[in-house]
């Protein structure tokens, strides 16, 4: 079986897993360091993916010492990375088809998310992709960010299905790590961060895509006997 048990929901972060958003983030900061006369280093980016702003901004003052200007950093990086955006952010590989795959199979789904709503509707709204998710789990509605499971189980209980019978889809290890503890089945598709030992044994699988991902769906949801698309 592709997955350990069928899928009644699935839960997808945004950043790195939807929108190719990561690469932009990290290429904002870069230029926003070398504004400081400063390095934005890969090792402490990666640090920061998947998290909300709250808790990647204490690494970022970790990172440049005590006394820098969070502030101007904040609204350097904002700047830049909405220059870079201005032209849209490219949907990562395979969303549509396992968008149009879960309309058909009725499965519901939402998104989880360390992102603002007006994010979620910047990034996937050009698309026509918000109306797509039955619930939206931003910044916004979170009291715990990841690592911290809050914002899955509130996916799933927005969704009305039980965390063991969702399936969470994870670019980052703090995704990753928030959907294992809510009892999901945890699918990491791997943008800027490589799985770790750590994230295999927290996830069901390793995907190398969405297309990959709405494969064992379609595997996992077909009746015995029965092979997907017959």
């Amino acid at each position: 079986m592709p997955l350990p048990r069928p899928v009644k929901a699935v839960v997808f972060d945004m950043d790195g897993l939807l929108v190719d958003t990561e690469t932009v983030v990290f290429a904002a900061m870069q230029r926003a360091a070398a504004g400081f006369g400063a390095e934005m280093p890969f090792s402490i980016f990666k640090r920061m993916v998947g998290l909300q702003h709250a808790h990647s901004d204490v690494i970022v003052v970790e990172h440049f010492g005590e006394g820098f200007d969070l502030e101007a950093w904040t609204a350097a990086v904002s700047n830049h990375f909405h220059a870079e955006a201005e032209a849209g952010i490219a949907l990562k590989a395979g969303v549509v088809e396992i968008l149009d795959a879960l309309d058909a199979a009725g499965l519901p789904r939402a998104i989880a998310t360390s992102s603002s709503l007006d994010a979620v509707h910047h990034s996937l709204g050009r698309h026509g992709l918000v109306e797509r998710f039955h619930a939206l789990i931003t910044r916004d509605v979170q009291t715990l960010g990841k690592p911290h499971p809050e914002p899955f189980l509130k996916a799933a209980a927005a969704l009305g299905v039980d965390p063991a019978n969702c399936l969470a889809l994870e670019d980052s290890h703090n995704g990753v790590r928030a959907a294992s503890s809510a009892g999901m089945m945890t699918v990491m598709v791997p943008d800027m961060l490589d799985p770790t030992e750590e994230m295999h044994t927290l996830c069901v699988r390793i995907a190398a895509d969405l297309h990959e991902v709405r494969g064992w769906i379609e595997a996992t949801s077909a009746p015995s006997g029965r092979s997907p698309g017959t």
